[in-house]
């Protein structure tokens, strides 16, 4: 394992954690609803969700997805499932007000941490995004303190993106909006989740 390769698997895990989907959707309406506190909590979960499946590919779950194609396929649909669950709430809650007591978070930063590695426990695809990024980057004698550190970056990429993403959209500005147009955009990040739902199961 060499310096370089391990600045590659930073720079390409980050690329794709900053790309949008489930979770970028999930910490936008979280951040906007709960505030920074929540999101951030959030964000830990999805640090968390990343370290799982990095270690699953380490330990070889892609190479087991690919030998038994039905078990991936089962991880999906439960997947799809969980962020349909998820769109169901935001569209059924749509037109309630926030809670007007701001003394008290709506959602605990342990329920928050749970929830958000339960959002990215349920897409079982970077197990295979990592699986092909530690094939060629990852040796299979790589002695485990670089192990460790690659996970290490991984939960580091993956929970400080997402705290920006809780900083930028807990702004008073990006709330406000939120609370004026919360059924809407409640019911269009509930769309979306849908649609990356079906993604996850159909891809």
């Amino acid at each position: 394992m060499t310096t370089a390769a391990f600045i590659s698997i930073v720079l390409i895990h980050l690329a794709a954690a900053i790309s949008p989907g489930p979770s970028f959707v999930v910490a936008v309406r979280t951040a906007a609803s709960d505030g920074f506190r929540v999101a951030s909590a959030l964000a830990l979960g999805f640090g968390l969700g990343a370290v799982l499946w990095a270690g699953a590919a380490m330990a070889g779950l892609a190479i087991l997805f690919e030998l038994v194609p039905a078990l991936f396929l089962g991880l999906k649909i439960v997947g799809a499932l969980f962020l349909f669950w998820i769109a169901f709430q935001m569209w059924k809650h749509a037109k309630e007000p926030l809670p007007q007591n701001t003394d008290t978070a709506p959602r605990s930063a342990l329920s928050a941490i749970r929830y958000g590695f339960l959002t990215f426990a349920s897409n079982p695809k970077p197990a295979i995004f990592f699986g092909a990024v530690f094939v060629g980057l990852v040796p299979h004698d790589t002695p485990l303190p670089w192990r460790l550190a690659i996970l290490a970056a991984v939960f580091a990429n993956e929970t400080l993106w997402y705290i920006v993403v809780a900083r930028v959209f807990s702004m008073p500005r990006a709330r406000n909006a939120y609370l004026r147009l919360k059924a809407g955009v409640d019911r269009t990040f509930g769309g979306l989740l849908v649609l990356l739902g079906l993604k996850v199961a159909l891809t």
